[in-house]
C-alpha cells in the first residue's frame, strides 16, 4: 500500500482545460482555417469587463512561433553548481548515492536531488527525470519510496533526478531546502528542470545524456510535455492525468470563477489568479498580454517536437478531466503519430490517482525499459 502522503502528492494538479473548437472554423495544429467570414466568428462572452471569447480564442501561427523563439532564447545551463548533501541509502534493495544539490539558473538558486546507482561504469546509465504534481514541492523520502514500486526489477538502472520548482521546497529527512525565485507554474518549471539535467550531463559521470526520459505526474505531467518539446535530448515521456490545452472550457470556466471573486482551491490558481485574471479585470494588462501565458503552458500546440510519449488518464477523473487526454490524442492522431512511439491508456472509472489505472504501473516499466540497452529502441527517423 502507497502510504497517503505519497498519493496526496501524485493527486494535485493545476489548471485543466478541454478541447474547444470556433464556431465554424476548422482547428489543425494551430492554424485557423475557414474563419474568413464574420458570421463565423463566436458572440463575445464578456465576464467582469474580460473578453473571455477573445482571451481564449484558437491560438495562430504567429503566437505559436512567438512562444518558441521565447524558449530558444533562454538560458538554462546551470552555473555554480554546489553539492550540499552526499549520502549512502538503499533504494529497493539497490545500493544508491543521493547527492542534493544547488545550482543557479538565469540568476535564480535551485536546488534538486540526483540519484545514482552504485558501481555502474562511466556513461552506462540512462536519465529519468521524476516531475511531480501539485504546488507543495517534492519530499524525496516519498520518492524512494514511490520508485521501486514503479519500476519494480528496473529500479537500479538509471540516474533518478528529481527537480524542485521555483519558490518550492526540496524535503530530505526532515531538511527543507527552497529553490529561490518567484513562482512560475509550468513555465519556469521547464528551466528549473533542463537546468538540473544538464548538471546531471555535467558532473555525473555514470550518466548516458543519450538516454533521457521523463516519467510526471498532474502538473508535472504538463511540465514532461514541455521539457521534450523544449530539448530534443529527451527520448520519451510517460505522463500521468496532466493537463495539456489551457485554451479549453475547463479553464475558461476557472476563469470566469475567478473574475467573479470565487477562484477555486486548485494548484496554480493563486498564481495565475494574482498575475493574470485579476489584472485582466482591473484593467492593469490586456489580452494580448495574456494570451501566451496561457500558449506557453499549453503543451498540444507544440507537440511535432514530442518524440515517444505514454499517456495515462483515468474517465472519472474530476481533477484533470479526462479530456485533456482525448485533446492530446486528437492531436497526436492528426500528426499521423501512433504505436509504437505513441501510446494512449483511457481507463474506465480511473481517477486522479495512478493506483486506479490499472495495468498503469507495469506498461510504465515497460515504456521506460526502452531507454535500457537490451530494448529495441524506436528507429530515429519515426520519432521527428
Amino acid at each position: 500500500m502507497i502510504p497517503e502522503r505519497i498519493q496526496a502528492a501524485l493527486r494535485p494538479a493545476g489548471h485543466l482545460a478541454k478541447a474547444v473548437t470556433v464556431a465554424g472554423c476548422a482547428f489543425s495544429l494551430g492554424a485557423l482555417t475557414g474563419c474568413d467570414d464574420s458570421t463565423t466568428r463566436p458572440e463575445d462572452r464578456i465576464v467582469e469587463g474580460v473578453n473571455l471569447t477573445q482571451l481564449f480564442a484558437q491560438p495562430g501561427p504567429a503566437e505559436i512561433a512567438a512562444i518558441e523563439a521565447d524558449w530558444n532564447g533562454r538560458d538554462v545551463s546551470a552555473q555554480d553548481v554546489q553539492v550540499v548533501l552526499t549520502e549512502q541509502l538503499d533504494l529497493g534493495g539497490v545500493a544508491a548515492t543521493l547527492q542534493i544539490v544547488s545550482h543557479s539558473v538565469a540568476g535564480v538558486r535551485h536546488y534538486g536531488a540526483i540519484l545514482v546507482p552504485n558501481g555502474a561504469a562511466a556513461g552506462s546509465l540512462p536519465i529519468l527525470v521524476y516531475t511531480h504534481g501539485g504546488d507543495r514541492g517534492v519530499d524525496i523520502d516519498d520518492l524512494l519510496f514511490f520508485l521501486p514500486i514503479f519500476l519494480g526489477p528496473d529500479v537500479g538502472k538509471s540516474i533518478f533526478v528529481a527537480p524542485s520548482f521555483r519558490a518550492e521546497p526540496l524535503r530530505y529527512q526532515g531538511v527543507t531546502y527552497t529553490s529561490e525565485g518567484e513562482p512560475s507554474p509550468w513555465d519556469y518549471d521547464v528551466d528549473d528542470a533542463l537546468a538540473l539535467l544538464n548538471v546531471v550531463a555535467a558532473t555525473t559521470a555514470e550518466a548516458d545524456a543519450d538516454r533521457i526520459g521523463i516519467l510526471g505526474f498532474s502538473r508535472g505531467a504538463c511540465v514532461a510535455l514541455l521539457m521534450a518539446e523544449r530539448d530534443p535530448r529527451i527520448d520519451l515521456v510517460v505522463e500521468f492525468f496532466g493537463p495539456t490545452d489551457f485554451f479549453g472550457p475547463f479553464v475558461q470556466e476557472v476563469v470566469e470563477e475567478a473574475l467573479l471573486g470565487a477562484p477555486r482551491d486548485l494548484p496554480g490558481l493563486d498564481f495565475l489568479n494574482q498575475e493574470y485574471i485579476q489584472p485582466l479585470k482591473n484593467g492593469e494588462t490586456t489580452i494580448a498580454d495574456v494570451r501566451p501565458e496561457i500558449l506557453r503552458r499549453s503543451p498540444v500546440y507544440f507537440a511535432a517536437s514530442l518524440t515517444q510519449l505514454q499517456v495515462h488518464h483515468g474517465t472519472d477523473d474530476d481533477t484533470v478531466p479526462v479530456g485533456e487526454a482525448e485533446r492530446l490524442i486528437e492531436v497526436m492522431s492528426d500528426l499521423g503519430r501512433g504505436e509504437p512511439e505513441f501510446e494512449a491508456y483511457l481507463y474506465e472509472g480511473g481517477t486522479h490517482n495512478p493506483l486506479s489505472l490499472d495495468g498503469s504501473i507495469e506498461r510504465t516499466r515497460e515504456f521506460l525499459g526502452r531507454l535500457l540497452p537490451q530494448q529495441i529502441a524506436v528507429p530515429p527517423m519515426l520519432l521527428r
